[in-house]
C-alpha cells in the first residue's frame, strides 16, 4: 500500500525558541527547497499556534501535502496539535532540543548540525507514506479468568463500563479465598478494626449484571488468535464452549507456599505447627485447637516470614503476611481472652493507614511482639513447642514456648510452575485443595504440548493455553509472577491484549486486589477501543502503522520469531513467520533481527534509515570534523538527551541523533552503512534492562547488547577499530550523564584518528 502513495511532502520550519536567533533559516530553507527537492517550505514564528497549525492544514487541504516535516520543537510535546488524521505522514524535527537549546549559536558547527537534521527529515518524508487503512474487524467483549476478589471487581470494572464480560472461575463457587477469610483488614477510617470481606454482596453483584457470562467448575483450554480476535474454548462438567474476546484480565490468584518445605521451622516434624491458612479454617470454624490433642489454645506464637524473604525459598516480602498474622492475633484474643499470643517477626510490615491497625494490636497487652531470626523450633514433651529466636531487640537470645506455632507462609503467584520430586514440571494446586488439584489436572490435560503449527512452546502453569510459538502461558519474572514492564506499566504482560491484576501480578491483600481489578481492567477496555482504531497499545500508544513482511525474500531463519517479546509471530512447518498483527506492539526488534531485511513499517524500514544516513554530510578528513553517528531509544535515551537540553547542557555539535523506537529495533546494516559511510563512530543509548530496571519492549536492550558481537565481526571485516562502536545504558533520569558520555567518546575518537573510509 506504501509504494501505492504519491508522496507530497512539506516542510514547516518554525522560527521560534529561540531558533531563528541560533541558526540561519534561510539556510535551511535552501537545504529543503533546493538541495532535498522538496517542493514546499515554509516558516512561522510559531507553528504549534492556531494559526501556525492552520496554514499546514491548509496545505494539506488545498495542495494535497500528505508528508508533513515540523522542524521545531520535540515530537514528544504538540502531539495534539500536529496530528493531522491517518492519512498524513507527521515527522518532528527536534530543532530546538537537538540544536538550538544545547550547541552554542550562531556557530559553523551548529549550522552543520541543523542543515543535516532538515536532510535526515526530508530523506524520510520522501520515503515514508501513512499507513495502510485498518480492515481488521476488533471484538470488544472482556475475559476475565479468575473470580476471587480481583476476578470479580475486573468484571464489574468492565461490565459497568459498558463491555460485555465472561469471567471463568475452575472452583464450584465465585469468591476465591476470600470466601475462606472470616474477616478483612480495616478498609475506612479509624483503620483500627477487623470489617466483613464483603465478598457475598460482590458476587451478587457479578452474578446480578447481565453483561457478566459466569462460567464455575470450568478451565480455560484454549486460547488462539489475537487482540480482538481471540477464539477462547472454556471447558466446564458439561462440555466446552466457544467465545469470542478482544482482551483478557488474568486474575487467578495465589496460593501459599508449600508448608512441608519448611520443616526447620518445625511443620511436618511437630505435631502442633500449622500455617496461617490452618487458622483461618479455625476462625470460620470459630475454634482455635491444637491438631494434637483438640484442645483449646492458650498461648499461640506466629512466625513470620516463613519461606518468605529466604534465598532458599521466597527470596521476595509476601506483602500481606504481618497484618494477616496481626488479624488472626486478634481472632484469638477475641475468642479466648486469657490466652497469649506471640509474633515473632524480622521486620513488621503494615504500611500506610494500616500503620493504625498495628497499633491497635499493640495496645492489646495479651499480644507481645518481638524481632528475631528463629534459629530452632522444637517439640516438647507436652507437645507445646518452643521457638528460639536470637538476634533479638534486646542483643540476647530468647525462646518462647506455646501450645501452637503459626507459620505465616508466603504468597505464590498461581503462575509458578514447580518442579516435581520426579523432575518433571507441574503447578502446585492451592493448598492441597481437591478442587484446585483436579482443576489444574485438567488444564493440564487441555494444556496444548506445542503452540500453533506445530513450534515448540515454552512450559506453562496451563491457566491459558495459548497457542503462541513462543509458550502456553505468559513468560513469568524469576519469582514466577507474569512479566510486565514493573516501572512504567504494572499490569502488562508480554502478551499483547492480557493484562495481569491481583494477587497473581505481585502480593496484595483484597483492597489493593480491588484497585488492581479496575487497573487492569480499564487497560483492557483501553487496548480493545485503541485496536478497533487501528492504535497501537503501550508503548507506542496510537501509532497506527503495521509491520509488513515480504515473505518472497524469507529464508525461515526464524530470529524475528524467536525474538518477538511479545509473540505476534507463529510459523508454519518450515518456519515462515505468520503474522497476528493485532499483537504488535510496533517496536520494530522484528526489523533489527532480519538478516534479509525483508520487515518494513509505512513509516520506518532498514532501507529508509540507510538513506537517512547517507543524507547526512561527513566532511572530508582535512576538515577535522569528524562525524559521530547516535541511535538513541525512543523511551528513556531520547528523553534523557532532551531533558540535558532543556537543562541547557552542552554536548559536541559533532553527533547526529536518530531516535529508535526501542534499540532492540537497530539493524547491523546501519551501522555498517555509518561506518562505510565515513562516519568516524557510533553510539548506542539504550534501555537499562536486568532485575531493576527493564527495556520498555521488555527484551530491546538486552537483544541489541547481544547483537554487538555480530557488530565486532563487521569491524573486523572493515579492518576498524572495535571503539569505532559504542553501546551505552541510559535511564531516563540520568540526563546529566549525556554531556560528558557525548563530549568523552569524541575526544577518544578525534585521538583514534579519522574513519580509513572517510571521502569514500
Amino acid at each position: 500500500m506504501a509504494e501505492e502513495i504519491e508522496r507530497k511532502p512539506a516542510v514547516y520550519i518554525c522560527t521560534g525558541c529561540d531558533i531563528a536567533g541560533a541558526v540561519d533559516i534561510d539556510a535551511l530553507v535552501n537545504v529543503a527547497e533546493k538541495e532535498s527537492k522538496i517542493p514546499l517550505c515554509k516558516t512561522h514564528e510559531c507553528f504549534c499556534s492556531t494559526e501556525g497549525a492552520a496554514l499546514i492544514q491548509k496545505d494539506i487541504t488545498d495542495e494535497g501535502v500528505n508528508g508533513v516535516v515540523i522542524s521545531g520543537c520535540s515530537s514528544r510535546i504538540n502531539t495534539d496539535v500536529f496530528n493531522f488524521g491517518p492519512h498524513v505522514y507527521v515527522d518532528r524535527v527536534p530543532m530546538r532540543e537537538f540544536v538550538t537549546w544545547c550547541h552554542e549559536p550562531n556557530d559553523e558547527d551548529t549550522q552543520m548540525l541543523a542543515e543535516d537534521y532538515i536532510r535526515m527529515a526530508a530523506v524520510r518524508a520522501q520515503n515514508a507514506a501513512p499507513p495502510s487503512e485498518f480492515e481488521e474487524e476488533v471484538g470488544k467483549r472482556i475475559l476475565v479468568v479468575g473470580g476471587g476478589i480481583a476476578g470479580l471487581n475486573a468484571a464489574l470494572s468492565t461490565a459497568e463500563a459498558g463491555y460485555e464480560t465472561v469471567l471463568v472461575e475452575k472452583e464450584g463457587v465465585l469468591g476465591g479465598w476470600s470466601t475462606r477469610f472470616t474477616k478483612a483488614f480495616p478498609k475506612k477510617p479509624p483503620y483500627r478494626d477487623l470489617q466483613e470481606t464483603g465478598v457475598d454482596e460482590l458476587v451478587a453483584r457479578v452474578t446480578g449484571n447481565n453483561r457478566i457470562k459466569v462460567y464455575t467448575s470450568a478451565t480455560v483450554g484454549e486460547i488462539s488468535g489475537q487482540p480482538g480476535q481471540f477464539d477462547v474454548t472454556v471447558n466446564n462438567g458439561s462440555g466446552s464452549s466457544q467465545e469470542r474476546i478482544g482482551a483478557i484480565v488474568l486474575a487467578s490468584g495465589w496460593r501459599p507456599y508449600k508448608a512441608d518445605k519448611l520443616s526447620h521451622l518445625g511443620y511436618g516434624t511437630c505435631k502442633n505447627v500449622v500455617t496461617n491458612v490452618d487458622v483461618e479454617k479455625m476462625a470460620k470454624e470459630d475454634t482455635f485447637v491444637r491438631p494434637s490433642d483438640g484442645q483449646p489454645v492458650k498461648s499461640v506464637a506466629f512466625i513470620q516470614c516463613a519461606g518468605s524473604r529466604d534465598q532458599d525459598h521466597l527470596p521476595y516480602c509476601s506483602g500481606v503476611c504481618c497484618r494477616v498474622s496481626l488479624k488472626q492475633a486478634k481472632y484469638i484474643r477475641e475468642k479466648y481472652p486469657d490466652s497469649k499470643v506471640y509474633i515473632l517477626y524480622k521486620d513488621l510490615r503494615s504500611p500506610g493507614q494500616y500503620e493504625l491497625f498495628y497499633a491497635q494490636v499493640q495496645e492489646d497487652e495479651g499480644v507481645f511482639l518481638t524481632k528475631g531470626e528463629v534459629v530452632e523450633v522444637k517439640e516438647e514433651a507436652d507437645g507445646k513447642v518452643t521457638v528460639a529466636l536470637d538476634d533479638t531487640l534486646l542483643g540476647e537470645s530468647i525462646e518462647v514456648t506455646a501450645d501452637m506455632v503459626v507459620l505465616a507462609s508466603g504468597m505464590v503467584p498461581s503462575t509458578k510452575v514447580e518442579e516435581s520430586s520426579a523432575g518433571g514440571e507441574k503447578t502446585e494446586s492451592e493448598d492441597g485443595d481437591k478442587a484446585a488439584e483436579a482443576a489444574d489436572a485438567a488444564s493440564a490435560t487441555d494444556a496444548p504440548e506445542a503452540s500453533a503449527e506445530g513450534a515448540s512452546a515454552e512450559s506453562g502453569a496451563g491457566i491459558l493455553n495459548l497457542t503462541y510459538r513462543l509458550g502456553t502461558d505468559l513468560p513469568n519474572l524469576k519469582y514466577g509472577f507474569p512479566d510486565s514492564h514493573f516501572v512504567c506499566f504494572p499490569y502488562e504482560t508480554r502478551r499483547t491484549g492480557i493484562y495481569a491484576a491481583g494477587a497473581v501480578r505481585a502480593p496484595m491483600d483484597m483492597a489493593q486486589s480491588t484497585s488492581d481489578a479496575h487497573g487492569a481492567a480499564m487497560k483492557a477496555i483501553q487496548c480493545v477501543e485503541m485496536l478497533g482504531r487501528g492504535e497501537a497499545v503501550h508503548p507506542r500508544s496510537g501509532d497506527l502503522s503495521y509491520p509488513n513482511f515480504l515473505l518472497q525474500r524469507c529464508t525461515q531463519c526464524k530470529r524475528c520469531t524467536e525474538e518477538c517479546p511479545f509473540g505476534t509471530l507463529n510459523e508454519d512447518e518450515k518456519g515462515t513467520p505468520l503474522v497476528n498483527l493485532l499483537r504488535c506492539r510496533r517496536c520494530g526488534i522484528c526489523t533489527g533481527s532480519c538478516p534479509e531485511r525483508i520487515v518494513s513499517f509505512s513509516n520506518h524500514s532498514v532501507q529508509m534509515t540507510s538513506k537517512v544516513i547517507k543524507s547526512i554530510d561527513v566532511p572530508d578528513e582535512e576538515e577535522e570534523k569528524p562525524r559521530i553517528l547516535v541511535f538513541v531509544c525512543e523511551n528513556d535515551a531520547l528523553p534523557a538527551f532532551e531533558t540535558a537540553a532543556m537543562k541547557r547542557l552542552k554536548y559536541s555539535s559533532m553527533v547526529r541523533i536518530i531516535p529508535l523506537r526501542c534499540l532492540g529495533n537497530i539493524n547491523i546494516i546501519w551501522i555498517a552503512d555509518s561506518l562505510s559511510a565515513g562516519f568516524d563512530g557510533v553510539m548506542l543509548f539504550g534501555c537499562k534492562h536486568g532485575d531493576d530496571y527493564q527495556c520498555h519492549y521488555m527484551k530491546g536492550s538486552e537483544l541489541a547488547d547481544y547483537r554487538m558481537g555480530n557488530v565486532q565481526d563487521k569491524l573486523k571485516q572493515l579492518v576498524l577499530e572495535e571503539e569505532r562502536v559504542r553501546i551505552h545504558e541510559l535511564a531516563i533520569d540520568e540526563y546529566d550523564k549525556v554531556p560528558k558520555l557525548i563530549d568523552d567518546y569524541v575526544e577518544e575518537i578525534v585521538e583514534i584518528g579519522p574513519n580509513p573510509y572517510k571521502g569514500f
